[in-house]
C-alpha cells in the first residue's frame, strides 16, 4: 500500500491543530481491541456490532459465522466502516475506515491471521484454518475471514486540540 495523501480538515479543527499522522492513525488501529463495524442491509438501513479485528500488513481483518447478519448483510453490499476510538469527550483518537470487505479464503493468509488473532489476544481467540475461513475449536460451522482495505481512513483528535484528519488511498 502506498502512504495515504493527509489532509486536514479546518472546517472541523481547532485554529492550530495539526494533520494526524498516518503512522499515529495506523498504531491507533493496530492497538485497538474493539471495533464497530457497519454494514448495509438489503433494505438500506446499517447494521452495526462490535467485534474484534486485527490490522496485518495494510488492511484491518474481521470474522463472523456465515449465517450472521453482518455476513448477510455482505452478500449484498461489500461497502463497510470500521469505527475504533473511546466515549471521551476531551482526549483520545477516533478512528474510522471506509472500504470493501473481501472474503480471505487462501489458506496461507488464513494461517497467519489465525497467529495475529492468538497473538493479539493472548491466546483468548484462538482459531484454526478450515476450508475457505477459520473454525473454532469446539464448534461447528465455517467462520468467514474479510479484509478491509482501506479507501479512506478519518482520525478524529480528541481534546486540546481538536482535529479532524483525512487519509485517502
Amino acid at each position: 500500500m502506498s502512504s495515504p495523501v493527509t489532509t486536514l480538515d479546518r472546517r472541523f479543527s481547532d485554529e492550530n491543530a495539526p494533520a494526524t499522522g498516518w503512522e499515529q492513525t495506523r498504531q491507533a488501529l493496530q492497538a485497538a481491541e474493539m471495533y464497530w463495524l457497519t454494514t448495509v442491509r438489503r433494505d438500506g438501513r446499517p447494521h452495526t456490532t462490535p467485534l474484534v479485528a486485527v490490522w496485518v500488513g495494510d488492511a484491518l481483518y474481521f470474522c463472523t459465522g456465515d449465517a450472521e447478519q453482518k455476513a448477510v448483510n455482505l452478500r449484498g453490499s461489500a461497502h463497510v466502516n470500521l469505527t475504533t476510538g473511546c466515549n471521551n469527550w476531551d482526549s483520545g483518537l477516533d478512528v474510522v475506515v471506509d472500504g470493501d470487505a473481501v472474503v480471505v479464503t487462501d489458506q496461507d493468509v488464513l494461517r497467519d491471521l489465525a497467529k495475529a488473532w492468538t497473538r493479539k489476544w493472548d491466546g483468548r481467540w484462538e482459531y484454526q484454518v478450515g476450508q475457505g475461513g477459520f473454525k473454532h475449536p469446539h464448534e461447528d460451522g465455517l467462520v468467514l475471514v474479510f479484509e478491509v482495505a482501506p479507501k479512506k481512513v478519518m482520525a478524529f483528535a480528541k481534546g486540546n486540540p481538536f482535529s479532524y484528519t483525512r487519509h485517502i488511498f
